[in-house]
């Protein structure tokens, strides 16, 4: 009975204490850019604005917008992206429209969409150029199921694009809220790579689904 005792006695503590530390670790170690079953829930309030209006894409930018002194020393790549609305996943359009107009209306910020679709080919050519440019191969990307895009913002009539603008940081930080309270996944909650202006709608299956078509691009 003696014995029986001390086991329980030394055993609550534990019982306590690896809950804890469990909770602990998930909230430390953040959203991994390789977690595809990360699937968020959207704020009630803004899933009824959704389920209630149709939001129509914005006007297509004239090409020189994206072929300036800053797009080619920050993003070079992006002026041979497609910004078709048309080929994002229906869905997807809708949250990202959504979270362009509470940028706007709630913190003034203009949005611009840089890139949406991306086929296979091009993310091919986009991580051969390294790393720093994207870790994600042919069909690893949600970019090729028109889940995904990148987004910066217009002031004054230019693109701004860096982080190192204090302005424009500060506007990825409400973009990132903005776009996880509309149940997408924000690159700049990544742990390795940080990629701000990137939003995604996580389905689970689809990157699996994928598999076997990256084989044909060495993947």
């Amino acid at each position: 009975m003696v014995a029986h005792k001390r086991l329980v006695m030394y055993s609550l503590p534990l019982l306590v204490l690896v809950p804890a530390v469990a909770v602990w670790w998930r909230s430390a170690t953040g959203v991994s850019m390789f977690d595809h079953t990360d699937v968020r829930v959207p704020d009630e309030r803004v899933a009824a604005l959704l389920a209630g209006e149709r939001l129509v894409p914005p006007a297509p930018l004239p090409p020189e917008v994206f072929t300036t002194r800053e797009v080619e020393q920050v993003r070079p790549a992006v002026r041979f992206a497609s910004r078709d609305w048309a080929l994002l996943d229906p869905e997807f359009a809708q949250r990202l429209l959504m979270v362009f107009r509470i940028m706007k209306e709630q913190h003034g910020y203009d949005m611009v969409l840089l890139e949406g679709y991306r086929s296979p080919q091009r993310q091919a050519q986009l991580a051969a150029q390294g790393g720093h440019v994207t870790r994600a191969g042919a069909f690893r990307s949600y970019h090729q199921f028109g889940l995904a895009a990148d987004s910066a913002f217009m002031r004054d009539g230019k693109l701004v694009i860096t982080e190192r603008d204090p302005w424009a940081m500060r506007g990825y930080e409400l973009y990132g809220q903005v776009s996880v309270s509309l149940g997408l996944t924000w690159g700049g909650a990544w742990r390795s790579i940080k990629d701000y202006g990137h939003v995604e709608l996580r389905r689970p299956g689809v990157l699996k689904a994928a598999g076997a078509a990256a084989s044909e691009y060495g993947e």
